[in-house]
């Protein structure tokens, strides 16, 4: 996962799809053109609900998500929701396939083949013990006008799921998240990246904390509490 994780209020990261739709002109029996789709195109001025899903074709997702989403479609619109989308770390041809297959007629699938929107969002996770490479964290979103205003975000792998709204705050596996009171983090220990720490981003000296180790090798540094 290297990307930023995204937050709430964030503008989406600008990312060209490649897309495969239908066009009679082509002719044929398989009358379809590449189609070029930005993140602007699915998300500027609307208020949708993104989900996305490790990959197209697996049971879980196939038997009890996508399906979900599908038929929830009517009550959604009646809280306000444009466009449901359904995003995967794969091709156009395998999305469109499993849209068919799903007779989809309310989720648009939108194929991330590359993994390049998983990535800048911070959704994006190694499978290679299932075969399956890069792939996407199961998670939903509603988005308002490209910028995400809550989220639930499920880690398997972790055994969390991660909740936020905007304005109503998070939650970890259902206990809501506070900051700790200052007793707490005394004596405390925090790993950061060196570049965070350093000025002019943040000012020097610093009151009531001191460095007890570096390693610039890594661009890390340890600071505690004093």
């Amino acid at each position: 996962m290297k990307g930023r994780m995204m937050k709430q209020g964030d503008l989406l990261p600008e990312v060209t799809f490649q897309t495969r739709v239908r066009d009679e002109s082509v002719g044929g029996d398989n009358p379809y053109r590449w189609q070029a789709m930005t993140t602007a195109d699915y998300f500027k001025g609307k208020r949708v609900v993104l989900f996305s899903l490790p990959g197209a074709f697996t049971p879980t997702c196939s038997t009890y998500q996508l399906p979900g989403f599908e038929k929830a479609a009517d009550e959604m619109a009646d809280l306000g929701i444009d466009a449901i989308y359904c995003m995967s770390v794969n091709d156009s041809f395998v999305m469109n396939q499993w849209a068919k297959a799903q007779n989809l007629k309310n989720v648009k699938v939108i194929p991330d083949g590359s993994g390049a929107f998983t990535e800048k969002v911070g959704m994006l996770v190694r499978k290679d013990n299932l075969g399956f490479g890069a792939r996407s964290w199961r998670y939903a979103a509603i988005v308002e006008d490209g910028r995400p205003v809550a989220a639930v975000i499920h880690a398997p792998d972790l055994n969390e799921t991660f909740e936020a709204v905007e304005g109503g705050g998070a939650r970890l596996n259902g206990r809501t998240i506070a900051a700790s009171g200052a007793s707490l983090l005394e004596n405390a220990s925090v790993l950061t990246g060196a570049g965070l720490l350093d000025s002019p981003k943040w000012p020097e000296p610093w009151p009531g904390l001191c460095s007890i180790s570096m390693d610039r090798s890594r661009d890390l540094q340890v600071r505690r509490h004093c």
